[in-house]
């Protein structure tokens, strides 16, 4: 006859009687509709994700941005320790 993943014929009808009996006729194409939008949604995420990558690989990497101080203003050292308070005179 024909084989399925290595299953002879006789054994694929075993095997569909024993989920007939198991999930009864009317559970069976839920089951079915079921996992085929799973494995369509499966699908999709797993193209999304290709898309994606080879989207990443072909774009050029943009220069980083390098912010400048605005014109007119001093370099400020934060590291310097701050101005000592005012003594009073003596």
């Amino acid at each position: 006859m024909f084989a399925v993943f290595g299953l002879g014929g006789g054994e694929l009808v075993m095997i569909m009687a024993v989920v007939l009996l198991l999930f009864g006729a009317k559970k069976l194409p839920e089951l079915a509709r079921g996992l085929g939008q799973g494995i369509r949604e499966f699908k999709k995420a797993s193209n999304e994700v290709t898309d994606e990558l080879h989207r990443a690989v072909e774009a050029e990497p943009q220069p980083p941005v390098r912010r400048l101080p605005p014109e007119g203003s001093t370099p400020q050292n934060h590291e310097a320790e701050p101005p000592a308070p005012n003594k009073p005179p003596q």
